[in-house]
C-alpha cells in the first residue's frame, strides 16, 4: 500500500511539473501570448526612389535593402514599379535590389516596402567577422598625426572595446591640432568615420560602417552611420559621434560597407525617401504569419497547425476535460448527486449551442415527456432494449416537433434543439425511471437538478472565451488537471453535503 501511495505522488508531480515547464516554455521561451487581447508592432517601411532617367539610354537603378537575418522578422516584401523588371543578389552580407528598363524617359519613381516585426524574431545565427586588418597606407604629417593620437589611447586602453572608444572620443575632440590635421577642413560624419577607421588600421583592429534606419513612425529621415567592430564573439556597435557602444533596440541595419545607397546608371538626380508607420495586431495571428515566413514554426506542431475546420472542432473537444474536472470536484468534494460524470458535460456541450436558459427549459421539457412515456411503457411490461428504442423515438419526434413550432413562432434558436445528443436524452430518461422507481420522485427531482445545475456550471466555464483560448493555446495543462485528478481519486473525506447531513453528530 504504502509502494502504491509512492507511485501514485510520483506519477501526480510528474505530471504536474511536464505540464508546467512546457506552458512556461511556450510562454516565456516561444513567447506565445497568454490572452487573445495581447498585441505586438507591425512596422512599415517605405523607400521612396526618384530620379530623372536619360532618354534613349537603358536604365539599372541598383539600392541596398535590408538582410533578412536581423533580430527583426519581414513578414511581406514588395517592389512597386512600372514596367521595370527587378532582380535581387547578394554580396558582403548586404541584399541588393536591382530595378531595370530598356527604355523609359522623364521623372521616374520606384518604390520599395517592407513589412516587419521583432516578435518571434527567433535565434540570431552564430556571428561572424575578422579580427585582424592590414594597416592603410599613410605618410608625411597624418602619419605623424595618427600616431600621436594612438599613443595615448593605447596607454588608456584595456582591450579591442574600450581601444575603439577611446578612438571615438579623441577623432571629436575638435581642439586637438592632430585630428584638425587629419581633418583637413572637412566636418563631415563620412570623413570622421575615415579618420577613425584609419586609426584603427593602425592598430590592426578591423571595422564596418553600419548605416541604420530608426523605426519611429511619421518621421522622415535618413540613414545613419554607425561603426562595428568583431571582437572573435559579437559584433560591437559604436556611435561616431560619440563613441556610445551599442546599437539601440530601434535601430535596422540597412546595408553594411562604404558604398552609396543607391547607383543609377541611364539617370541622374537620385533621390531615396524614407517613410515609416506602425500598427498593431493580435499576437496569435502575428505568431502564425511570421511561421509563414521563418524556419521557426513553432506553432506548426501545435494545434494551430491543423486544418481550420479541425481546429474549430478541437476548440469544443479540448475543454471537455475542464468540464469533467468541475463536475468530478462537485460530486468528491461537494456531494453533488447528478446522472453520472460524463452527462452532465455532454448536456453542458448541447447548452453551447441552445444557449443556458434556452437548453435548460428545452431539456425540463422533453425529460419531463419522455419520462412520462417510460412510466406508461413501464405498464406494458417490456424489455429493456424494444423500450429503449421507443423512447429514442420519441425523443426524436419530439425534437422534430418542438423545431417545427419553434420556426413558425419565429423563435430560431428552438431549431437547435436537434445538436441535443438523442442517446444521451434517452438514457437520461431511462435513469431517471430506474431512479424514480427505485429512489422515489422526491430523490430523482434532486438528481435531476443536480445535472441541470453542474451542467450549467460546466457550460459557464467551457464557454468563457479566455478559457477557451488558454486551453486551446497550451494544452499541455491538461496534464496538470489530470494530475489533479489523480489527486482527487485517493480523497477518502467528508464532502460538503455530508458536512450539513452529520450537523447532529458535530454538536453531540
Amino acid at each position: 500500500m504504502r509502494s502504491l501511495n509512492l507511485h501514485l505522488k510520483v506519477l501526480i508531480t510528474l505530471l504536474v511539473a511536464l505540464g508546467i515547464l512546457v506552458t512556461a516554455y511556450q510562454i516565456f521561451i516561444l513567447g506565445i501570448p497568454v490572452t487573445t487581447d495581447e498585441t505586438d508592432y507591425l512596422w512599415n517601411v517605405d523607400a521612396k526612389v526618384e530620379f530623372q532617367a536619360n532618354p534613349r539610354d537603358p536604365v539599372k537603378v541598383q539600392m541596398f535593402v535590408p538582410p533578412l537575418n536581423q533580430d527583426y522578422v519581414s513578414l511581406n516584401e514588395s517592389f512597386i514599379s512600372n514596367n521595370y523588371g527587378v532582380g535581387i543578389n547578394r554580396t558582403d552580407g548586404n541584399r541588393k535590389v536591382t530595378w531595370s528598363a530598356r527604355r523609359v524617359s522623364g521623372n521616374q519613381t520606384l518604390y520599395y516596402r517592407l513589412v516587419l516585426t521583432k516578435r518571434y524574431s527567433g535565434e540570431k545565427p552564430k556571428a561572424k567577422g575578422p579580427i585582424f586588418r592590414e594597416s592603410i597606407a599613410v605618410e608625411g604629417a597624418e602619419k605623424v598625426a595618427a600616431e600621436a593620437l594612438l599613443a595615448p589611447i593605447r596607454q588608456h586602453s584595456a582591450d579591442v572595446e574600450t581601444f575603439i572608444s577611446e578612438t571615438i572620443q579623441r577623432v571629436n575632440n575638435k581642439s586637438d591640432d592632430n585630428v584638425k590635421l587629419l581633418f583637413a577642413g572637412n566636418d563631415s560624419i563620412g570623413n570622421k568615420a575615415r579618420i577613425i577607421e584609419l586609426l584603427l588600421s593602425i592598430a590592426h583592429v578591423p571595422m564596418e560602417r553600419v548605416h541604420t534606419i530608426r523605426l519611429v513612425a511619421d518621421q522622415p529621415q535618413n540613414p545613419e552611420l554607425w561603426l562595428r567592430s568583431f571582437n572573435g564573439k559579437d559584433w560591437l556597435y559604436f556611435s561616431p559621434e560619440t563613441g556610445e557602444q551599442g546599437l539601440p533596440s530601434d535601430r535596422m541595419i540597412w546595408w553594411t560597407g562604404d558604398e552609396s545607397l543607391i547607383n543609377v546608371e541611364g539617370g541622374k538626380k537620385p533621390k531615396v525617401t524614407f517613410s515609416l508607420s506602425n500598427s498593431e495586431m493580435n499576437a496569435i495571428q502575428l505568431a502564425k504569419r511570421t511561421d509563414a515566413n521563418t524556419d521557426v514554426n513553432f506553432l506548426e506542431y501545435s494545434l494551430y497547425g491543423l486544418p481550420l475546420q479541425t481546429q474549430q472542432t478541437y476548440q469544443i473537444l479540448i475543454v471537455l476535460p475542464l468540464g469533467v474536472l468541475i463536475i468530478l470536484i462537485l460530486r468528491n468534494l461537494g456531494g453533488l448527486q447528478t446522472l453520472g460524470t460524463f452527462t452532465p458535460v455532454l448536456i453542458a456541450l448541447a447548452f453551447r449551442e441552445t444557449q443556458l436558459g434556452f437548453g435548460i427549459m428545452l431539456f425540463t421539457l422533453i425529460t419531463a415527456l419522455g419520462l412520462s412515456l417510460r412510466s406508461y411503457l413501464e405498464h406494458l411490461k417490456l424489455q429493456m432494449l424494444p423500450r429503449l428504442s421507443v423512447v429514442l423515438t420519441f425523443v426524436v419526434i419530439l425534437i422534430a416537433v418542438i423545431s417545427l413550432f419553434s420556426h413558425k413562432l419565429g423563435l430560431e434558436r428552438g431549431l437547435s434543439v436537434s445538436l441535443f445528443p438523442m442517446v444521451i436524452l434517452t438514457m437520461t430518461i431511462e435513469r431517471l425511471s430506474i431512479t424514480w422507481e427505485e429512489r422515489g420522485g422526491g430523490h430523482a427531482f434532486k438528481v435531476a437538478l443536480g445535472t441541470i445545475a453542474a451542467a450549467s456550471l460546466a457550460y459557464l466555464l467551457m464557454s468563457i472565451p479566455e478559457v477557451i483560448y488558454f486551453m486551446f493555446t497550451f494544452p499541455a495543462v491538461l496534464l496538470i488537471m489530470v494530475g489533479f485528478m489523480l489527486a482527487m481519486g485517493r480523497y477518502r473525506g467528508y464532502r460538503l453535503t455530508e458536512l450539513f447531513r452529520f450537523k447532529a453528530f458535530l454538536k453531540d
